[in-house]
């Protein structure tokens, strides 16, 4: 990955962003992610704010036997789901995947039990990233 946070991770990929999402999508398909949520952020700021920003798109990824297993370990967990994936336009034109660093957001919990489980789905959100 060659984009890194605190809180995510990611990669510039060699496709356009429209193509980036679709592909983004089946990937998390494959690893057994739906996507919940999607916000068009370009399309958000044009409407509520008249402001012209990127092609930038919220993907809220869950996949469903990793929710269960997590909420009923940790019930207020849902605070932190799901697993938000991005794709947005660079200021020199190329294309980002972003996702939400599972471990850094579960460690927060203070549990160490769901740092192992965030661990799982940090695997599958690499494979997705590494697929692209």
């Amino acid at each position: 990955m060659d984009l890194n946070t605190a809180y995510a991770f990611g990669k510039t990929v060699d496709m356009p962003y429209g193509e980036a999402e679709q592909k983004v999508r089946e990937e998390l398909a494959k690893e057994g992610f739906g996507v919940l949520t999607e916000i068009d952020v370009k399309k958000k700021f044009s409407e509520k704010l008249q402001k012209e920003f990127r092609n930038y798109i919220i993907l809220g990824a869950c996949n469903p036997p990793l929710a269960y297993e997590a909420l009923s370990r940790e019930v207020d967990l849902g605070t932190l789901l799901p697993c938000n994936v991005v794709v947005y336009t660079r200021d020199d034109g190329k294309t980002a995947v972003m996702a939400m660093d599972p471990v850094a957001a579960l460690s927060m919990i203070g549990n160490p039990e769901m740092v192992e489980f965030a661990k799982k789905v940090e695997e599958k959100m690499r494979r997705v990233l590494s697929a692209l």
